[in-house]
C-alpha cells in the first residue's frame, strides 16, 4: 500500500467523503552527485553568509521576505501560520464543469484520491455521479501550507486530483509572437493540413520512451566498462529553403507509409487465431 502524503475529505454540498492523497507520477530522472574530481569524494554545501564563513546552525537561520532590494522582512513559521485559511482538511468543490472548458496549461501534477477507511460507499458514489455527469469538479484545498486549485475527474473508476495553477500564475503571451502576423501562403497551408491528415492515428502512451534517459544510462553502462565515449554530432535544423517542395516530400513519404500500413495489418490478420463462436472479440481501447 502506497504512503498517503495528505488526508481530509471531499467536500460538495452538505456531503463529505474522506479521502487520502497519493502521488500519481514516479518521474525517472537521471540524477548526478558533484564529486571532488582528485578524490572522488562528495561535495558539500555550508549554510553560511559573506561575514560568517563557518557553517551556521540552523537555530540561527530564520525566513525572511525580500520587499525591495536587499530589505527583508523575517517571519516565524507562527507568523506564516496566520496566513493558514479555514479547511486545512478539506478539497471543496465549488463548480462542476465541462473539462473541454479548462486549458491544459493550468494543469500542473496528478494524485490519486483514494477512500479513507469506512468511506468507500461515498466515495463510489461521487466517482460515479461524476463519471455518468461527463463534468469535472473545480475545487480548492491546502497543501504544503498553501492554498491550491484543483480539479477532480474519474479514470478507470478512481477519482484523480489534478492541481492547477492559478490565472495570475500563467503568463500572458504577450512578447513571444511577433507583432505582425506572418503571412501564409494558401497553397502550403493545404499542403500543410494534408499532411497532418495523413499522419493522424490514435494515441497509446506506452509507444512514447525517455530516449535521453536510456541513452543516459547506455552511456553510464559503457564508462563503467572503461570504453570511451564519443558524442555525435548534432545536425541543425533549419527552416527549409522551399517549405512547398518539402511539404510535397513530406506528403509523399506519408502516402506512402499509409499504403504499406493496411498490407502489414492484413498480414498479421491472417497469422492471428479465429476468435471463438458465441464471444465478441474486443478491440483494444
Amino acid at each position: 500500500m502506497p504512503r498517503a502524503l495528505w488526508s481530509g475529505a471531499i467536500s460538495f454540498g452538505l456531503v463529505n467523503a474522506p479521502v487520502r492523497m497519493y502521488t500519481a507520477i514516479s518521474e525517472h530522472n537521471v540524477h548526478f552527485n558533484l564529486l571532488h574530481a582528485k578524490s572522488g569524494a562528495r561535495i558539500h554545501y555550508k549554510k553560511v553568509t559573506d561575514s560568517h564563513p563557518r557553517d551556521i546552525p540552523d537555530d540561527q537561520i530564520v525566513k525572511g521576505y525580500e520587499v525591495s532590494e536587499g530589505e527583508y522582512v523575517t517571519l516565524t513559521d507562527e507568523e506564516i501560520a496566520a496566513a493558514h485559511v479555514e479547511g486545512d482538511k478539506v478539497i471543496e468543490i465549488h463548480d462542476f464543469v465541462p473539462l473541454d472548458e479548462i486549458d491544459p496549461i493550468a494543469f500542473e501534477r496528478t494524485y490519486y484520491l483514494g477512500p479513507a477507511e469506512g468511506a468507500e460507499r461515498v466515495y463510489a458514489l461521487l466517482a460515479r455521479a461524476l463519471e455518468s455527469s461527463g463534468l469535472v469538479g473545480v475545487a480548492s484545498f491546502v497543501f504544503h501550507d498553501r492554498d491550491q486549485l484543483a480539479c477532480l475527474r474519474v479514470r478507470d473508476g478512481a477519482i484523480l486530483l489534478e492541481r492547477m495553477y492559478f490565472a495570475d500564475e500563467i503568463r500572458a503571451i504577450k512578447g513571444i509572437l511577433p507583432d505582425r502576423k506572418a503571412a501564409v501562403d494558401k497553397g502550403q497551408l493545404k499542403l500543410a493540413v494534408d499532411l497532418i491528415e495523413r499522419m493522424q492515428g490514435s494515441f497509446d502512451h506506452s509507444d512514447y520512451r525517455d530516449r535521453y534517459r536510456e541513452r543516459l544510462m547506455a552511456i553510464v553502462d559503457k564508462k563503467r566498462k572503461g570504453e570511451t565515449i564519443t558524442a555525435p554530432k548534432v545536425q541543425e535544423r533549419r527552416v527549409p529553403d522551399d517549405l512547398m517542395a518539402a511539404l510535397e516530400e513530406s506528403l509523399n513519404a506519408a502516402v506512402g507509409k499509409a499504403r504499406k500500413a493496411p498490407r502489414a495489418r492484413t498480414k498479421a490478420r491472417a497469422k492471428a487465431p479465429k476468435a471463438r463462436t458465441g464471444k465478441k472479440s474486443r478491440s483494444k481501447a
